[in-house]
């Protein structure tokens, strides 16, 4: 039996995003060192004591904490990675947008503020959006007074910036 070739999703070539500010690559950090000293370790008593009772293959403690391990040493390298690739967000103030700006934007006849960052920052809720983003992207390197368009095929909208900080 063959195995099926599929075409990979337009998500997948997207390259990652390592634009972090310095706050969040410091909680990146103490996860990390919490991983390595308290959560490994305790991981792998639990994976010895549950390997004590014998009988590998239907040893559910044994086969659980051995997964829990895995997911432990995954996030480990992930974080490993990241750390190491990261570049901080050091905000400008030549009255342009760039990562690290906050902008204060009308639209439809009302004010909105966003915060630019990097992708592992996202928070729409509270306004913080990326510069890959359709809107984020859209306001890079554009000065107060400026418009942008968005427009996303069934409709146009104008975003005017009022305010950059």
């Amino acid at each position: 039996m063959q195995t099926p070739k599929r075409k990979p999703s337009e998500y997948a070539l997207i390259p990652p995003d390592f634009n972090i500010t310095q706050e969040k690559l410091d909680e990146f950090q103490d996860e990390l060192q919490h991983l390595i000293s308290v959560s490994r370790p305790k991981t792998i008593d639990d994976m010895q004591a549950a390997a004590a009772h014998g009988d590998f293959s239907e040893n559910h403690p044994y086969q659980s904490a051995k997964a829990r391990l895995r997911g432990i040493n995954d996030r480990i390298t992930q974080l490993e990675k990241f750390i190491a690739k990261a570049i901080i967000i050091r905000p400008h103030n030549d009255g342009f947008v760039h990562l690290g700006s906050k902008v204060t934007v009308e639209v439809n006849n009302k004010i909105k503020e966003y915060t630019i960052l990097g992708s592992q920052e996202v928070n729409p809720d509270a306004g913080v959006i990326s510069h890959n983003s359709p809107l984020g992207s859209l306001l890079m390197n554009h000065a107060v007074g400026d418009v942008v368009i968005l427009d996303n095929g069934e409709k146009r909208v104008e975003y005017k910036i009022v305010m950059i900080s």
